[in-house]
């Protein structure tokens, strides 16, 4: 029971997981949309250009019937004569061919982005089973919802045109006493507003579709609370492998620390629990700084190397403190501590100068 409701995929889909599934070729995508979008378009482009493009294919045709290269055709002049009217008919057509194909990519970008894969396409053992294709003959929701999806267009297309339709014949009535060219000039505004009316609610359709099949992606891609858990680890890394890191760099930091204390100027103590080593050199250093601190064990170790090294050691419990849990190492003091150092080191200075062998003996110290 456990085990079941352990599987159970309630958690959205992860940014890895979107990832990984967007490299396959699965990303929220509706054909209703970009089918919409050019029939939209190709209808309100050839609205625009109709009259001129209806204009140039009948001079066009034309010049094809009227055989303007001569009446004597061989069949090198008619293949010339081909070719040219196939010419003038591409260019004819070409603004209208490439604004929808520049519509058709936009739409489809717009929805997924730039995305190229050749995964969709590689073969798959579930792909070549029959037995999983006749399943899917099957009323499956997927097929349901197509199903359900055309016969709302089918119905959307027949009521919209059907009202569209039904004002039209009611207006055509004054066209009785009318010319030809104001009949040809209705019957083209009235397929437009037709054909515009259709392309409307075709894209209120594609939206709704759009919305649906975001929400089937989301539900579809949803994971469990252990598939998530297994991909935070991926992520992390193994919690055992990552300790070791953790201990080999602390290893060396601290080799790296212990070797910067026959540097230091001083070192200051607790006495027993804290040691800071700190080193100021006024042609480089705009403050002193902290280049080896420790407690305990380490403290011990860098009292030692001091003592080895006949660095000054000060007993200052307050200070020690409050390096140690202030000042990182190779990190500046700060300005509310920087008097009590400069203080520490003056008198480090002045029992140089005046060249008292204190060694690494420790000192008598007292703030001032």
């Amino acid at each position: 029971m456990a085990e079941a409701s352990f599987q159970e995929r309630t958690e959205p889909a992860t940014p890895k997981r979107r990832q990984e599934l967007r490299s396959k070729g699965q990303v929220v995508k509706s054909m209703e949309l970009t089918s919409a979008a050019v029939l939209l378009t190709g209808t309100l482009i050839i609205y625009m250009l109709g009259h001129e493009f209806i204009q140039q294919l009948a001079g066009t045709m034309k010049d094809f019937l009227s055989l303007s290269y001569g009446s004597d055709l061989s069949q090198s002049s008619l293949l010339s004569l081909v070719s040219t009217i196939a010419f003038r008919f591409i260019v004819i057509a070409a603004p209208i061919i490439l604004t929808i194909m520049f519509v058709g990519i936009a739409s489809n970008l717009l929805q997924v982005g730039f995305l190229f894969t050749l995964q969709p396409m590689l073969p798959k053992e579930g792909k070549l089973n029959p037995l999983k294709g006749l399943k899917k003959l099957g009323f499956s929701q997927h097929s349901m919802m197509e199903l359900a999806k055309s016969f709302l267009k089918i119905a959307l297309v027949g009521f919209v045109g059907y009202l569209t339709v039904k004002g039209l014949i009611a207006n055509s009535v004054q066209l009785v006493d009318g010319s030809p060219s104001e009949i040809f000039s209705y019957m083209g505004t009235s397929a437009f507003a037709v054909a515009i009316k259709i392309s409307s609610a075709f894209v209120v359709l594609a939206g709704i579709d759009y919305f649906f099949q975001r929400r089937k992606f989301q539900r579809d891609t949803r994971m469990s609370k252990q598939e998530v858990k297994e991909e935070q680890k991926q992520q992390e890394g193994d919690p055992t492998v990552k300790g070791r890191i953790r201990r080999e760099m602390f290893k060396r930091s601290r080799m790296r620390m212990i070797q910067a204390v026959p540097k230091a100027d001083v070192v200051v103590t607790n006495p027993t629990h804290y040691a800071i080593a700190i080193k100021y050199d006024s042609q480089e250093m705009a403050a002193p700084k902290v280049i080896a601190k420790g407690k305990d064990l380490l403290a011990q170790k860098i009292k030692e190397i001091a003592a080895e090294h006949n660095i000054p050691i000060v007993e200052d419990k307050p200070l020690a403190q409050l390096l140690y849990k202030t000042v990182d190492i190779d990190e500046q003091i700060p300005p509310d501590l920087f008097k009590a150092v400069a203080q520490l080191l003056a008198y480090i200075y002045q029992m140089k100068k005046i060249k008292s062998a204190t060694g690494g003996q420790k000192l008598e110290w007292q703030r001032q």
